[in-house]
């Protein structure tokens, strides 16, 4: 096959040996006595390869009449540069309109260049004008633009416009919703893909895994690595990490490491920091360590995300000294300058220590300032140890960030109202209310099957509310008698203790937990599995330590913080989360 042209062009064969040089060719192609274009553009793209962009660009300028593949090529190769987008200007001067590759490379520029927004809305007129917008190449580098860009919806209706799509088109869009944080979309998408028989590729099934580990469904992750199995695709490195990934957030660390053993001949920094971030998850810091240590074993160098799963896991097991000698550690002896993401850990691990002081002092001296998380992860440290004072004041530090910060609000007055400081409990609802603050509302997911079942507190939108229900009733009356007492501390309203009860009752987790009882969603042998979008509160977390005595079942629940084993009247976090 003639690598530089048209196999029925007037051009010379050129020997094969001169591909690995360009230069050798493009010598071989100006001593002939008849030279096709497309040797000309296929050597702009050889040049490139070789990261001669300069030759690139002189070959370029020595074709008499560049066609668009000419363009194109040239464009492609400076897709990383704002040089591309001024070649294409100086295109359509020619007059030369675009195709569907060439729309290609200009968003994949739009998404490496900084602030290129405007130029790549401007593109996509272009390409409706065009009638280009709807094409797989085009289309799918444009639901890509969108997707790095924080537009999901416009992405998502990019996709939707596109009569014919392929295995690029449903990776892009899949892999665009998982990273915008719409994971039931992102799967959603994946099955679709399936049942429409199209081919999966390892960037849609990692994006799938990706989903599935903002979700913590495990059964979904269970899936998704059998058809990686089937497809071959579970000993792709990308694939691989994102498994691990995967099974690590789900909560299943033994199934994320049987992966990663399985992988570890290929595996990347990614794949070793993932099982690490699982680990760290559980607050099982002595397998973190263990892995960072056998990891400069097989000569990874460690890196800034090694460090976090390594500072995450003290954070989670409570082990302040230790998160202090590792962020030192960090620079002395490894040159990482801790980020923000790193301060915020040891920040978190000496307020749960109750060290708030020192935790404050760390805030306010180290490099950066602080963001929401900080101040957030201090407030709900110092409602942890009830330090009503110091308390308002992390609450109103957050609010000059953030005025729309809903757990400002609620975790002040959770801690003012266990205070008994009501008339300020008052002052801080008013606030909230003034500026039209909306609590988030607590959300709980348990899979059934391979379906998601959410609920909310309260919820009695299910089909099976009346069984829920009446399950709840039986499990908050039996562990009454095994010694439950309600934990009132995060009841805001002064009301009857009767109203109390029941408010507490119907919390989003607990009503997972009864649905998944009544449905079976848990075999025997099997622990029971709960997401929640928020902080557990102290009274579910005190209630399901009671339910795993009553019902003789691991219960698991995976809050926005870390994960709580429930198993014979103990959780795993020691109460301190």
């Amino acid at each position: 096959m003639n690598l530089l042209g048209d196999p029925t062009s007037a051009a010379p064969a050129l020997k094969p040996e001169s591909i690995a040089d360009p230069r050798i060719l493009h010598a071989q192609a100006l001593k002939s006595s008849r030279v096709d274009r497309s040797i000309f553009n296929n050597l702009i793209t050889l040049y490139a390869k070789s990261n001669l962009l300069d030759s690139s660009l002189r070959v370029f300028k020595q074709i008499p009449s560049p066609n668009i593949v000419s363009w194109t090529s040239l464009i492609s190769v400076h897709s990383s540069s704002p040089l591309s987008l001024t070649l294409f200007l100086s295109m359509l001067r020619r007059p030369i309109l675009p195709n569907q590759r060439t729309l290609a490379s200009l968003f994949k520029a739009c998404v490496s260049l900084p602030r290129c927004l405007l130029f790549g809305l401007s593109l996509h007129a272009l390409s409706f004008k065009l009638s280009l917008n709807a094409q797989p190449f085009s289309g799918s580098a444009l639901v890509n633009f969108y997707s790095k860009y924080r537009l999901p919806i416009d992405a998502r209706k990019v996709f939707d416009e596109m009569p014919e799509r392929d295995e690029v088109c449903y990776a892009a869009v899949i892999v665009g919703l998982a990273q915008n944080f719409k994971p039931l979309e992102s799967l959603s998408l994946f099955a679709a893909m399936k049942s429409s028989n199209v081919g999966s590729t390892m960037y849609s099934v990692s994006g799938a895994l990706r989903a599935v580990a903002d979700l913590a469904a495990l059964e979904q992750c269970r899936m998704i690595h059998g058809h990686a199995v089937v497809t071959g695709f579970d000993k792709n490195v990308i694939v691989g990490s994102a498994l691990v990934d995967g099974y690590g957030k789900s909560g299943l660390v033994s199934d994320a490491r049987k992966v990663f053993d399985e992988n570890i001949a290929v595996m990347n920094i990614v794949g070793w920091n993932a099982l690490m971030a699982g680990y760290a998850q559980q607050g099982d810091s002595s397998s973190v360590i263990k892995l960072f240590q056998s990891m400069a074993n097989v000569r990874f160098v460690p890196d800034e995300y090694s460090f976090l799963a390594a500072l995450s896991g003290f954070y989670n097991a409570g082990l302040v000294g230790e998160s202090e000698i590792w962020l030192k550690r960090m620079k002395l002896e490894y040159g990482i300058e801790p980020g923000l993401e790193h301060y915020t850990c040891l920040i978190g691990a000496l307020g749960k220590a109750g060290r708030l002081e020192d935790a404050e002092r760390i805030a306010t001296t180290m490099p950066f300032n602080p963001d929401a998380a900080v101040w957030r992860s201090l407030l709900s440290s110092c409602a942890h140890h009830g330090a009503a004072d110091m308390a308002l004041r992390m609450a109103r530090r957050l609010l000059e960030l953030d005025p729309n910060d809903d757990s400002a609000y609620t975790i002040a007055a959770n801690v003012l109202s266990v205070a008994g400081r009501w008339s300020e409990v008052a002052d801080m609802r008013k606030l909230m209310k003034d500026r039209r603050v909306k609590k988030e509302v607590g959300k709980s997911w348990i899979e059934d099957k391979g379906e998601v079942h959410m609920f909310m507190a309260g919820d009695r939108k299910h089909e099976r509310t009346e069984e829920i229900y009446e399950k709840l009733a039986e499990l908050m009356e039996s562990i009454e008698k095994l010694g439950y007492k309600p934990v009132w501390d995060e009841m805001l309203h002064e009301v009857g203790k009767g109203e109390k009860k029941e408010a507490l009752w119907y919390h989003s987790e607990k009503l997972a937990l009864a649905y998944g009882i009544v449905s079976g969603a848990a075999p025997a042998g099997k622990p029971m599995r709960i997401i929640k979008n928020l902080r557990i509160c102290k009274d579910c977390h005190e209630a399901f330590k009671y339910i795993s005595r009553a019902i003789d079942k691991e219960i698991i629940v995976r809050d926005v913080n870390r994960y709580h084993k429930f198993l014979n009247g103990r959780c795993t976090c020691g109460n301190i989360w």
